[in-house]
């Protein structure tokens, strides 16, 4: 094998992968996988050894990723059927002032993407957003933007959301942690690509779309199916045990309470014991519901079998860097030229992102090719996590045509083309930007 193949069949691969995507739209699993062989092969592996490199990166990461992203879907399906959304959604109309109900919608975007995915949470809640600017004689994009920021990170910046759990997994970073950097980082640029920056373009008058006349706002289901506190309490449920599964383990001396602790606050059990709350206390009671939540359920696992094959395909082109030394000697090459590991992380994701579009495939291609070079470079589990942020900002940034998200968020909201882009776009890079700025700060504190 020549002294830098491996790196050589790498970058073919790469590039063979956005012509598949980008050229011949060709499914996003199918190019992953094919190009991980094609990888493997080129870097000089004898077949048999890259096959299996290819089923042991595959099944390794959906080990842990499919009964995660599993279980997030059910758990979201009975947090929709039951109305607890609907139910944190009226909570920001009793905000005390319009500015308040800015940051408010930001915070409802990030609980609500906890559960459910982007587009669904997004359909969910656009009446509620649509009613509070009528109310206001605002356009809707004035809620509907922080909504969209609060999604977005919380779609990309904390588990048990599938991307970053992806992230993690592919990084081998600890849950815990990648939640609290990701809940840091998350909160302020959900502050200033959101709330911040209607305001300003409010002021200025560059804000989108029209204003809509008030008109009351029926309700599909005038008695709440339960209160604000429990449906929030059921929500943050899984991510709070998580947490204190992971503070449990750093601090607490061996014995049977960080035994317990360490087993409740495990990812597996922390979202069956939160599925098992949710049908608990907001089960339907009536046979037409009981059949209604029957069907969510059976569709919630559709649009997560692409999600868990995509980070299968993942799994295994990481696994294919790792075994044929492309990723060590990246990472000496990047070390050599003192190129910061965050900045790295964030641009190959940003790259991914603005080439292909998606957001998952960019975070999981990234993740494949940091973590050997994390690996390399032997960060503390805190800065490991800030990696796993700093790839998530790169991800999410600057949406444009080539990104789903941004015709849904065109069409749902009635705007242009141009118009989503001064809007959303501008929102997402805020995102992207501000992540990537917070994430050097806190490598370097954690340094």
């Amino acid at each position: 094998m020549l002294e830098y193949q491996a790196i050589f069949a790498t970058i073919i691969a790469l590039t063979m992968l956005l012509l598949l995507i980008l050229k011949y739209r060709m499914n996003a699993f199918i190019a992953l996988l094919t190009c991980s062989i094609f990888a493997a092969l080129l870097a000089g592996m004898p077949s048999e050894v890259a096959f299996k490199t290819i089923q042991s990166g595959f099944g390794g990461t959906l080990g842990f990723i499919a009964p995660v992203i599993g279980l997030g879907a059910i758990f979201g399906a009975i947090m929709e059927q039951s109305g607890a959304i609907g139910v944190l959604a009226r909570r920001i109309e009793k905000s005390a002032s319009t500015s308040k109900q800015t940051y408010a919608a930001g915070v409802m975007g990030l609980i609500a993407s906890i559960p459910v995915f982007f587009d669904v949470a997004l359909i969910i809640l656009l009446p509620f957003i649509k009613n509070l600017a009528s109310k206001a004689g605002k356009p809707a994009m004035f809620f509907g933007l922080p909504l969209c920021a609060g999604l977005a990170v919380g779609h990309a910046f904390i588990p048990p959301t599938p991307g970053p759990i992806a992230i993690a997994d592919l990084m081998g970073a600890n849950l815990g942690h990648v939640i609290a950097i990701g809940a840091i980082t998350g909160f302020i640029c959900i502050i200033i690509a959101g709330p911040l920056l209607v305001i300003f373009l409010d002021n200025k008058n560059r804000l989108p779309g029209i204003t809509e006349p008030h008109q009351l706002m029926t309700e599909s289901n005038p008695s709440p199916p339960t209160s604000f506190g429990t449906a929030l309490s059921i929500m943050l449920f899984p991510i709070v045990l998580i947490m204190v599964g992971t503070i449990g383990k750093m601090f607490l001396p061996d014995g049977n309470a960080k035994y317990i602790i360490s087993v409740a606050g495990h990812p597996f059990t922390a979202l069956i014991l939160a599925c098992a709350l949710s049908w608990f206390y907001l089960r339907p009671t009536n046979k037409t519901k009981q059949n209604r939540l029957k069907e969510a359920l059976t569709k919630a696992m559709e649009p997560t079998a692409l999600v868990i094959l995509v980070t299968g395909a993942g799994g295994a082109f990481k696994q294919v860097l790792v075994d044929t030394g492309a990723g060590a000697q990246v990472a000496q090459f990047f070390m050599l030229w003192g190129l910061a590991p965050v900045i790295l992380a964030f641009s190959l994701a940003l790259i991914l992102r603005l080439a292909q579009g998606s957001a998952t495939v960019a975070m999981i291609t990234a993740a494949g090719l940091m973590a050997p070079i994390a690996k390399g470079i032997d960060p503390s589990q805190w800065q490991l996590a800030v990696l796993c942020t700093a790839i998530a900002a790169g991800a999410t940034g600057f949406s444009h045509v080539n990104d789903s998200g941004f015709w849904l968020v065109s069409r749902l909201f009635n705007l242009t083309e141009k118009e989503t882009l001064k809007s959303w776009t501008l929102s997402t890079g805020l995102i992207s930007l501000t992540g990537l700025l917070v994430s050097l700060a806190l490598y370097a504190l954690f340094g």
